[in-house]
């Protein structure tokens, strides 16, 4: 019997040490809405927090391929929670604004069509709040960060199903230069 947890031990060490050095593809681990964490759009994203300093600033705005262009955080229902596969698109851009002290973002929160107007003009707030909480951490000064909650009344899907209600449940990361 200790020969058999052993080599379970064993095998599980080497499955999750082949699982951590390998690559992800372009594309791999994408949502049915398309978006995914850093690193999926061909740049090879190595490490996190003072590891990913060096490169952020040579990231545009403006690049299609660049991390910088995931810009919406989506959130499950009724929750403020940042979901895991989101942490990275948020570190780079919270790296990006404290490379970048003139540049400003909008957060803006949005709900689901499901609760009352005060209801969810509140939990937009939460989950704006949540992502500016998260970009605080990483040095992006209060002053470059605004918050403003929308609620239900700016949807992108306009569907009445779970499908919408998942694209609409979300945080949009909005850009402006120089304050």
């Amino acid at each position: 019997m200790k020969q058999i947890q052993l080599f379970a031990i064993i095998l599980l060490g080497a499955v999750l040490t082949s699982a951590c050095q390998s690559t992800p593809e372009k594309g791999a681990g994408e949502g049915a809405d398309g978006v995914g964490s850093g690193g999926q759009d061909g740049s090879q994203i190595e490490g996190r927090g003072a590891e990913l300093g060096g490169g952020i600033s040579t990231y545009s705005l403006e690049d299609p391929d660049s991390p910088l262009s995931k810009r919406v955080i989506y959130f499950d229902y009724d929750s403020a929670s940042i979901k895991q596969e989101y942490r990275d698109i948020i570190e780079i851009h919270a790296q990006y604004l404290a490379d970048h002290p003139d540049t400003q973002l909008v957060l803006e929160g949005h709900t689901d069509e499901r609760g009352s107007r005060e209801y969810n003009i509140a939990l937009g707030e939460r989950r704006a709040n949540s992502v500016k909480k998260i970009m605080q951490l990483f040095g992006v000064t209060d002053a470059q960060l605004q918050t403003v909650s929308f609620g239900e009344e700016r949807p992108v899907a306009p569907g009445h199903d779970e499908t919408a209600w998942a694209l609409n449940r979300r945080v949009e990361l909005l850009y402006s230069e120089h304050r």
